[in-house]
């Protein structure tokens, strides 16, 4: 169940299995450990902290919440209360009433399991029932193939690909692939994910 708020206000969401709680400077120990499970700072297309840049991310995230462009979460397993990743509302334009579900990763134990589909269901249902949204948009990597899988799976549209869209650390260019879900389309994508939470239980 979602709860009323405003645009620069987000309470904690939670269902039988996971928590979102909103991301504080606390968290940050805890997240460097989960992003440990997989070294997943080795993924060259994705953006999950490491020893070296756990600081600055932590630094931006909270920048971008207090300037209302963003709200940071981290992803807690309730039945042993651990922080197992982070997601985020993005790009938030409350004039349009549009936001990207982006900047996503759990630790290697928990890819693959129920816990993507229960994070994207509670965000989703939040920015369409209650910042009654008119888009939500997903961005990934070209390259990142596990990404765009996943993005499928839940139900989203792709838009198109945006070329040479994000210069990476490396300097070299990256492709960006747009995916969104309307509002028109939310209903009947809500039974889907009810239904694939249902079957799988976990």
């Amino acid at each position: 169940m979602t709860q009323e708020t405003t645009w620069g206000s987000f309470p904690e969401f939670q269902d039988d299995y996971i928590r979102l709680i909103p991301l504080e400077r606390q968290h940050q120990d805890a997240l460097l450990q989960a992003a440990g499970d997989g070294n997943l700072w080795e993924l060259w297309y994705t953006s999950v902290p490491s020893a070296a840049t756990i600081t600055a991310y932590m630094e931006k995230a909270l920048m971008e919440q207090k300037e209302g462009k963003a709200q940071a979460f981290a992803v807690v397993l309730r039945a042993t209360n651990t922080i197992i990743g982070s997601t985020r509302y993005c790009n938030m334009d409350k004039i349009n009433l549009r936001l990207e579900i982006g900047f996503t990763w759990y630790a290697a134990t928990h890819q693959r399991t129920s816990v993507n589909t229960r994070c994207k269901y509670l965000l989703l249902q939040h920015a369409f029932e209650s910042l009654h949204c008119n888009t939500v948009e997903f961005r990934t990597n070209w390259h990142n193939h596990t990404s765009r899988a996943a993005i499928l799976r839940l139900g989203a549209k792709q838009d198109g690909v945006l070329r040479n869209h994000r210069l990476l650390p490396d300097g070299s260019l990256c492709d960006t692939v747009v995916f969104s879900i309307t509002k028109v389309e939310w209903p009947a994508l809500k039974r889907s994910l009810l239904h694939r939470k249902e079957r799988h239980n976990v």
